[in-house]
């Protein structure tokens, strides 16, 4: 390994731009997920793009969602939250869901379990969850959900592929 004796390309403690902050965090990509819950008869949901696997034991999963959020608010009422990992053809879901409010469930095929949780029927990865902890995070919120059941259809597996959010834009991954 070759350390380099010349100055570092950046400067620590740094005034950190929000715009050229938001395009370092974009060189990374994420996977995106729906998030929803049948909420006193109706359908609500958002997509997220911070999903991750957090344990195994207790099963627990995260994803941030913006404090200014209009529909966190109903949302974290539900007792139950559907988590749908959404395949590389779901773009038009994906921005369905970050449109206006009374048209995100227009037209998408989703389910909705006894307990309320609502995920969309051709989703790589269905999770019913419920929320564990919520832990506040600068201009974000961690939403911490522990797993109750999940769905894996093994048939999609091989020939999926997960939507990808990268530099502001939706892709799928390539295999090389």
């Amino acid at each position: 390994m070759t350390i380099s004796q010349t100055p570092a390309a950046f400067v620590t403690n740094q005034d950190l731009d929000p715009i050229r902050l938001r395009r370092a965090f974009g060189v990374f990509p994420s996977g995106v997920v729906a998030v929803a819950a049948s909420v006193e008869g109706r359908l609500v949901g958002l997509a997220a793009s911070s999903f991750t696997s957090v344990s195994i034991d207790p099963p627990l999963v995260s994803f941030s969602i913006a404090n200014t959020s209009k529909t966190w608010p109903d949302l974290r009422r539900a007792d139950h939250l559907g988590v749908t990992v959404l395949a590389a053809h779901h773009g038009v879901i994906c921005r369905q869901l970050a449109g206006p409010v009374e048209h995100r469930f227009d037209d998408i095929a989703a389910s909705v379990s006894p307990d309320g949780a609502v995920t969309i029927d051709d989703g790589l990865a269905r999770f019913d969850t419920s929320i564990y902890r919520e832990v506040e995070a600068g201009d974000h919120t961690i939403i911490l959900l522990r797993l109750h059941g999940v769905d894996h259809p093994a048939d999609q597996a091989g020939e999926l592929g997960p939507l990808v959010f990268h530099r502001s834009a939706f892709g799928r991954l390539s295999a090389d």
